[in-house]
């Protein structure tokens, strides 16, 4: 019996809509090409619109006759989040798949537009926002699905400080991006929570592990020169550490509130499996609190 879940799992996806965020590179990509070659609809949400056309014609390359299009989308700006969602629900009135990839990592202290922390405004409110406004548009829909990519991250210097949620009074790039990734899961097991009782639409979400991507561009330079000296024992190809948020989505026995990463030795390597998230992430209470906090600093309330 096989034991390794790969792409070739990937069930046919014809007739299905699937917007993924940053897939013009790395992750983000990997798995829109793979949803592509099975026969999704694909939209590539992503901030520069030119990149995201070349990364469409390198899936219609791999994909002849696949149906790809590009939207534009910056999550650092609520309103290019307002006004993507907007476009979204105008050419696609159903959408089956949401998959919550794109992110920044342990960048240098910044702002987006709306006076958020860059890491947390970026990875969790710009999704939390953008989730909430197409949700109408999947809730109808049998089997539809959001996966949200979170990261091993997660459990690194990662508890949210509702007393300084935009780092103002001290910043670290590695702590910021940890609370960043800890709220991808806090609001995958909400939403999860609140979706329970609607009967079509499910909330999961998955890690990569160690992945070869340009992500860590940011990280410092001692951190950088290890991952290139050990890169080959910590990372993985950006299409193996794809497969987990895959099988998130389209694997017919995935449930919600599951959460995959790689089988390997420390999750940082292999193929896609049930894995556990920290016992912080499953506060219930956190939960709620930050649902209730991410509504207020986002203006985006969702229907369920």
């Amino acid at each position: 019996m096989k034991d390794k879940w790969t792409a070739e799992d990937v069930p046919d996806q014809h007739g299905r809509v699937a917007v993924i965020t940053g897939a013009n590179t790395g992750l983000g990509f990997e798995t829109a090409k793979a949803l592509a070659v099975r026969g999704a609809s694909v939209v590539l949400a992503v901030r520069d619109v030119d990149k995201g056309k070349q990364a469409a014609a390198r899936i219609a390359d791999a994909a002849p006759g696949a149906d790809v299009t590009v939207r534009r989308l910056d999550l650092s700006s609520l309103d290019s989040v307002r006004a993507a969602a907007d476009e979204l629900r105008a050419g696609h009135p159903t959408i089956d798949l949401l998959i919550n990839n794109a992110g920044v990592m342990y960048t240098p202290k910044r702002t987006t537009s709306d006076g958020f922390e860059l890491q947390f405004g970026t990875n969790h409110l710009g999704h939390f926002a953008l989730t909430g406004l197409l949700l109408e548009a999947m809730l109808p829909v049998r089997g539809s699905r959001v996966v949200t990519v979170s990261s091993v991250g997660h459990r690194i210097r990662s508890e949210i400080d509702f007393d300084d949620l935009q780092s103002e009074r001290s910043y670290s790039r590695v702590a910021a991006y940890g609370r960043s990734k800890l709220a991808n899961l806090l609001f995958t097991y909400e939403l999860q929570r609140r979706l329970s009782g609607t009967g079509e639409t499910i909330a999961l979400a998955a890690h990569p592990g160690g992945a070869n991507t340009d992500l860590g561009r940011n990280a410092p330079a001692i951190v950088r020169a290890l991952a290139t000296a050990l890169g080959p024992l910590l990372a993985q190809s950006a299409a193996m550490g794809a497969l987990p948020t895959l099988r998130a989505a389209t694997d017919p026995k995935a449930q919600g509130g599951q959460y995959y990463g790689p089988d390997g030795f420390g999750q940082v390597k292999g193929n896609p499996t049930l894995v556990k998230s920290s016992g912080r992430s499953h506060d219930t209470a956190v939960q709620r609190r930050l649902w209730t906090v991410s509504e207020e600093l986002t203006g985006v309330t969702f229907p369920v």
